[in-house]
């Protein structure tokens, strides 16, 4: 296994932890990223894990026919395990630790695909929204543009110190229940921070972190490749529910039910 190439320093780390959010340069190579860019247009282009609800339209109402406006894919290296050798995979577990303490651990990876000239904005949300309700957790998503990210293309947008807001309320896009994708109810975005960065940075921020990227207005694809680490969620001893997600009745989400009911059993 390939060691980290990368240390933050004790500056950045107090910057994280204040914030929500972080810059990082130089966490992949040129090379790298060409390679990776490899891969990724060839998953997209391929549809990968379609039929298992993981390729998906995250902005739009996701019917066969239509072209999506937001293609995301769920587990890219699933289909790809290329990718979990790249010298950015380690260098984001060595970034984890140092930001979460030595147990944290790789929770997973997902590609998102703006297309060129209509790639629809990601609308303000915090990550934890779409998650289960019954725990607690500390965690962040490593963004990592495979281009230069810029705001006509969609970069990464942040309010800082939003990370220690409760989880506000969402709804589906536009509220239409079809749609996976989540937009907050309402949120002070005035102190919004754009974090334009090259290919090779990365950006990071904490699971309750406000954030929203632009539209792709460029000639060229906006690819996101995004690796999240935590550490070991606690269940909550306070319930609560995010009625949002129960109101969702998504393609993506019959298929994968679909694909779970057609899998063989492994009951003997």
């Amino acid at each position: 296994m390939s060691q980290p190439t990368i240390e933050l320093t004790s500056d950045q780390i107090e910057f994280y932890h204040r914030e929500g959010y972080l810059v990082i340069p130089d966490i992949a190579t040129s090379h790298e990223i060409e390679r990776m860019r490899g891969i990724y247009d060839d998953l997209f282009a391929r549809r990968v894990g379609r039929e298992e609800g993981n390729q998906f339209d995250l902005a739009g109402t996701d019917e066969d026919d239509k072209e999506a406006a937001l293609p995301q894919i769920l587990a890219p290296s699933r289909y790809a395990p290329e990718l979990k050798q790249v010298q950015f995979a380690t260098n984001a577990l060595a970034i984890a630790r140092q930001l979460l303490g030595s147990n944290a651990s790789a929770m997973g990876d997902h590609a998102i695909l703006k297309p060129p000239f209509h790639g629809a904005a990601t609308p303000w949300h915090q990550d934890e929204a779409y998650w289960s309700p019954d725990w607690h957790y500390n965690s962040f998503s490593m963004w990592l543009p495979l281009q230069d990210a810029t705001l006509d293309n969609g970069c990464l947008q942040f309010v800082p110190g939003s990370h220690r807001l409760e989880v506000l309320p969402h709804h589906s896009i536009g509220n239409n229940p079809k749609i996976h994708g989540l937009e907050v109810d309402e949120a002070d975005v005035d102190r919004a921070v754009a974090c334009p960065i090259s290919a090779g940075t990365c950006t990071v921020h904490h699971n309750r972190t406000l954030h929203y990227a632009g539209p792709n207005n460029s000639p060229v694809p906006r690819r996101a490749y995004i690796l999240g680490f935590g550490i070991a969620g606690v269940r909550r001893t306070t319930p609560r529910s995010f009625p949002w997600n129960d109101a969702k009745q998504t393609p993506r989400q019959e298929r994968a039910k679909q694909a779970e009911l057609a899998a063989p059993s492994t009951l003997e």
